[in-house]
This record gives structure tokens, C-alpha cells and sequence, in this order.
């Protein structure tokens, strides 16, 4: 897939994080390895920022984002589409508004087009979220002792493999709007999966004992490439939420499903 919403539309140029009268306050945060600025604004949680040093994504730094208002009780972190970056969440400011009204943190960070998880190349995204970007979370004064995971298409299907890789009595839930799943490795979207084997390791079809100890929270539009593998996998998960509705898989649908699942996983 190409894009984060519906190939082949051109995947989104990197665009300020905040717009429309946020007005970002430079300074460094303090924390090792990382640099980090913060903006605010009326209504909307404020927002940190940063770039991780890894050892899981070499040759990158890549940008996170943390939408933290006063008083947060726990963090969710959102997962993006392939195609996409960790500004998706941010810009319109989805994450923000959520954040301010549901009293929970929301991060973010930049994945590239990996899947998430371990590739030949020695890059290993869901890794960096597990080892990297949730220590710079807690220094960045974000609750991480129970996480909430979601993400859209690559970044569904990215939280539910995170939400499997945790202790259980550590994941609030997870909650995924259009998960890229696919059956086998030969219907699987070029480049996602190295190989076969690779395929193999990362199914999360194989992953379904794990996620029945978990609150699973499913969404996916009757028109979209990904509904019969979601519903397929709703119906090996029994006791899961889910929202399989008209919509295809674009922004659109991601806009109006995914405050229903961020409530989902912060009225845990």
C-alpha cells in the first residue's frame, strides 16, 4: 500500500505538526538524546516533541509527538499508516482534542514503512516503540506504567503485534481502525513482510490466544480491502468490539471511528 488511506493516492508531504494558530515554543527538554519543544493552545492538550536516538532505525531520528494535558491518567499510543508519519495524528489536531477531552495522553512517533516490526535490514520499528520511545515518554512526564495501543491500516495492524509483544496486565487494550491483515504472505502488500518466513513470525492470526487476554476493539469498513481478514480475525476473538460498517478505507472512516475506539481503551 502506498498511501495511509487508498492507494494510489500520493502519500501525505510532511507538514507542520500543528496549524491553524498553534504556535510552537521552541527549548530543550533536558533529556538525553533527545531535543523537544512544546506548544499549546486553548481546548487542546499541549503538545511535546522530540526526535529518538535509536539503535532500531539506523540512519534515522525519528520525530515524536505527545499530546499530555494536565493530570493524565495513562498513555495511548497511536501507530500510523504506511505512507504516513506521526504527524497524522496530529494534523488536523485529532490527538489533541481527544487527549483534552478524555484526560489521557496520546503519542506518536515516526515508523516509516515497516510494518512495525523486525526486517532484514536490521531496522526494527516496534521494537523502538517498546525500548525507545516509551522511556522518552515517561521522561517527557507521560504516565507509562499501562499503555493503550490503536493505530490505522499498517498501524492496526502494528498495535495489535505491540499489543501481543507486552504483559498483558500492562495493556489497557488495543483498539484498531482498518488493520492491514492479510491471510498468507503471498496476499500480503509488497514490502511489508521480507519474506515468508518473515511473514510467518509476524502473523497475527498466531497471535490470537494472546490477544483473547486482551480488550480488543475492531473497526473496518464494509468497502475496505481489509474487511474480510478483520472480520475473519473478530470472529476468532469473541469477546472484541467491533464497528464492521459502510466506509472504505481513507481518512474519513479512520475521523469518524477512532474517538470510539480511544474511548474504548481509556474507560478501561
Amino acid at each position: 500500500m502506498s498511501s495511509p488511506w487508498s492507494a494510489p493516492s500520493p502519500a501525505p508531504s510532511r507538514r507542520a505538526v500543528l496549524r491553524g494558530g498553534l504556535t510552537l515554543a521552541a527549548g530543550l527538554a533536558g533529556m538525553t538524546g533527545l531535543s523537544a519543544c512544546r506548544s499549546t493552545t486553548e481546548g487542546l492538550a499541549p503538545v511535546e516533541e522530540g526526535r529518538l536516538d535509536t539503535k532500531h532505525w539506523p540512519g534515522h531520528r525519528p520525530r515524536w509527538l505527545l499530546a499530555l494535558p494536565e493530570g493524565a491518567r495513562v498513555t495511548v499510543v497511536a501507530l500510523h499508516g504506511h505512507g504516513a508519519d506521526a504527524g497524522m495524528w496530529f494534523d488536523p489536531p485529532l490527538a489533541q482534542r481527544l487527549a483534552h477531552e478524555l484526560g489521557v495522553a496520546v503519542a506518536a512517533v515516526d515508523g516509516g514503512t515497516t510494518y512495525w516490526h523486525a526486517r532484514a535490514d536490521g531496522t526494527d520499528t516496534g521494537t523502538m516503540v517498546l525500548e525507545d520511545l516509551l522511556p522518552a515518554l515517561e521522561q517527557a512526564g507521560a504516565p507509562t506504567d499501562r499503555l493503550g495501543l490503536t493505530g490505522f491500516s499498517m498501524g492496526g495492524y502494528g498495535a495489535l503485534l505491540l499489543a501481543t509483544r507486552l504483559p498483558p496486565e500492562r495493556v489497557l487494550g488495543v483498539a484498531a481502525v482498518s488493520a492491514a491483515l492479510f491471510f498468507d504472505a503471498h496476499e500480503a502488500a509488497p514490502g511489508a513482510f521480507d519474506d515468508a518466513d518473515d511473514f510467518a513470525r509476524h502473523d497475527i492470526f498466531d497471535r490470537v490466544d494472546a490477544l483473547r487476554e486482551l480488550p480488543v476493539w475492531l473497526a473496518c469498513g464494509d468497502d475496505d480491502t481489509f474487511a474480510a481478514t478483520n472480520q475473519s480475525l473478530a470472529k476468532q476473538l469473541p469477546d472484541a468490539t467491533t464497528r464492521f460498517d459502510a466506509g472504505g478505507h481513507d481518512r474519513a472512516y479512520l475521523e469518524a471511528h477512532w474517538p470510539a475506539g480511544m474511548g474504548f481503551l481509556t474507560n478501561r
